[in-house]
């Protein structure tokens, strides 16, 4: 009866997966105006604040709940989240649109490669083949052009802390309420973005439209969204959660297009096909 149950979470878990990068996806786009009426670091204290207050008011026994390893794990895992969110902030007001989409993706092709150095994890050539596959296609929907300076190297290091996230969670995910690790990770990256809102001091929405914007990212994107990561990555390897989750830049174009006025070129077709690809690939292996 277990090892059913066991079968029946790892054919859903890619599947949840799919819905937290679509999630993202749609964030994206959600954000867009939001972030140009209220600083990001702003933005990202008042997200992560409400769903923290949200997931809260739901399960209020939550905190009675942890123990001191739970509180360790998960906050580490949240100090990797929030140092990833904070140096993509910075990144991306230095940083063209060209490359950001693809070197943020790049925790694709980190996440196996520490958790080779880290871990001495191995990784199957099939696994590998369906990283190539994913970062060729992030490359393919992302790049337009091509310059590398400080932005792009801020990008970097958040994609490395997003990698470390991914396997953090992989690690430690297995055995523990997802709920409560969600709740540690979140606490920390509203701790974090708080203190990245210091030096500018902090100031709330300034209207409804941002409101909305915060209300859904942070039931949404990010409780909902980190309460199924957490959950998935439990019963799944660090890297073919990162392969699942590049779906997030195939969402983001996808949503662009149909509410954000973007075209389609035979290039975002291409780099998405890719990136579908290596994800169906993932999946089916995973399934059998």
């Amino acid at each position: 009866m277990r090892s059913v149950q066991h079968q029946s979470k790892l054919q859903l878990a890619p599947w949840a997966l799919l819905i937290v990068a679509m999630s993202w996806g749609l964030a994206f786009v959600v954000m867009k105006d939001a972030i140009e009426r209220q600083s990001v670091t702003n933005f990202l204290f008042t997200r992560f604040s409400v769903a923290v207050l949200i997931m809260f008011l739901i399960r209020p026994r939550v905190f009675h709940e942890m123990n001191r390893e739970l509180v360790l794990r998960g906050g580490t895992a949240g100090l990797f989240l929030g140092i990833g969110y904070i140096f993509q902030t910075f990144g991306l007001a230095r940083a063209g649109a060209a490359i950001t989409g693809f070197v943020t993706g790049l925790y694709v092709a980190l996440t196996p490669l520490l958790a080779l150095i880290i871990l001495r994890q191995r990784v199957s050539r099939f696994t590998w083949s369906c990283v190539a596959i994913a970062t060729i296609g992030l490359g393919f929907l992302s790049i337009h052009g091509w310059s590398i300076g400080q932005g792009e190297l801020l990008i970097f290091i958040s994609a490395v802390f997003f990698a470390l996230h991914i396997i953090a969670l992989s690690q430690w995910s297995s055995g523990r309420d997802a709920y409560a690790m969600t709740v540690v990770q979140l606490t920390m990256c509203a701790t974090l973005s708080g203190f990245a809102s210091i030096p500018s001091g902090y100031s709330p929405p300034p209207d409804l439209g941002v409101w909305s914007s915060v209300a859904f990212t942070a039931i949404f994107a990010t409780a909902a969204a980190f309460i199924i990561q957490t959950w998935s990555q439990a019963h799944m390897s660090s890297t073919k959660v990162a392969v699942i989750l590049t779906m997030e830049v195939v969402f983001a174009a996808l949503f662009a297009i149909l509410f954000g006025g973007e075209s389609l070129t035979v290039q975002s077709t291409l780099g998405g096909a890719l990136v579908i690809t290596a994800m169906y690939l993932i999946v089916i292996k995973e399934e059998r």
